[in-house]
């Protein structure tokens, strides 16, 4: 298992869990140190494509039983939307939502305001919210799944060892680990590891900057993770405060405009992580048909930390040769080669 975020952690106690003594979890810096703890840690089944409404329960489910472990608030998610085609997008996605048992809802921009009343709404044409969704502590959700695990830390993959296209072994600053199996969650940097043994993965890093301070502005104790779909702009509470984050620069006039409070706050600290993009910014999840048990997860697109449990679980079902629970062969890497891209619409 190469790479020790929640997508990685994940496969590895699905493995374990299915029967999988011999999981080996190869961490180059230290656990949930790349993309999972720079994320915003949101948890949502808000989503345009049914699959990932899919993962997004089964999650949610897991992440439910981890509780007050992993501080999961399930405050909510409130997208805005401000454009009459997103609010068409949106209607739509809620029938689907609904179809799968999803509680999701549209509401006015008053009733929104009701929900944050710190909030500028005067351009608002709509709101969707979904009670059961929420926000959590990425690396306890990490140090949650890697309890009893092999965890080796500060051990880099730099190439994974294959013969007569089976794998090997994987060689590390620590020497070779001899396996014929190996399940590639390393983020924007999978790329690479693929590349190693000649397996092609199209995931690209786009880096994502986020914000806190120490300050609530007088929100409610309760506020939904909160989000200006057209700018990118969200924010959610964070302890005693508040952290943001947005797509680019202009998050700080976004975030003037829509929660205005915000701009007389100060600003104590701040972070920045990758997310890793596909072509089509949704996840690459699979197994290689040019070298014998490579699988993969990656491409996520900024999902990757909520979607780790059924995915991770999905690994490791496919690992052992078990009948996966959900049926994920739609977002192989080779959907590309066959002209069957398959966007994910509700990409923050």
């Amino acid at each position: 298992m190469i790479g020790g975020g929640a997508l990685g952690a994940a496969a590895a106690f699905h493995l374990r869990r299915l029967g999988v003594s011999d999981v080996v979890l190869l961490e180059r810096d230290v656990l949930a140190s790349g993309s999972t703890s720079k994320s915003a840690g949101g948890i949502r089944a808000q989503f345009s494509d049914e699959l990932n409404i899919r993962i997004a329960l089964r999650s949610l489910a897991e992440f439910e039983a981890m509780g007050d472990e992993i501080s999961f608030r399930q405050h909510g998610y409130l997208f805005l939307l401000t454009h009459a085609a997103d609010v068409t997008v949106f209607r739509e996605a809620l029938a689907l939502q609904a179809s799968l048992g999803v509680p999701s809802r549209e509401l006015t921009a008053a009733e929104a305001l009701e929900l944050v009343p710190q909030l500028s709404v005067d351009d608002v044409l709509a709101a969707t919210y979904s009670p059961r969704d929420g926000y959590a502590t990425p690396e306890a959700v990490v140090q949650w799944y890697a309890r009893g695990l092999d965890v080796r830390q500060g051990c880099a993959a730099s190439s994974v060892l294959v013969r007569d296209g089976r794998i090997v072994g994987v060689e590390t600053t620590e020497g070779v680990v001899s396996t014929d199996v190996v399940v590639c969650c390393a983020g924007v940097w999978s790329r690479e590891v693929a590349a190693t043994c000649g397996v092609s993965l199209p995931v690209s890093g786009e880096a994502r900057t986020m914000w806190f301070t120490p300050a609530d502005g007088g929100l409610p104790e309760r506020v939904p993770l909160t989000i200006d779909f057209a700018s990118g702009f969200y924010f959610h509470r964070e302890g005693p405060g508040l952290a943001f984050g947005g797509r680019d620069e202009g998050v700080f006039e976004a975030a003037a405009r829509r929660l205005p409070v915000l701009a007389d706050l100060p600003v104590q600290t701040s972070w920045w992580g990758y997310y890793d993009v596909s072509p089509d910014w949704n996840a690459l999840v699979g197994e290689s048909r040019e070298v014998s048990r490579f699988l993969y997860a990656t491409g996520f697109s900024g999902h990757g930390f909520q979607q780790a449990p059924a995915v991770g679980e999905h690994l490791a079902e496919l690992v052992v040769g078990r009948e996966p629970t959900l049926d994920l062969s739609a977002f192989s890497a080779d959907r590309f080669a066959a002209g069957a891209e398959r966007p994910e619409a509700f990409v923050v």
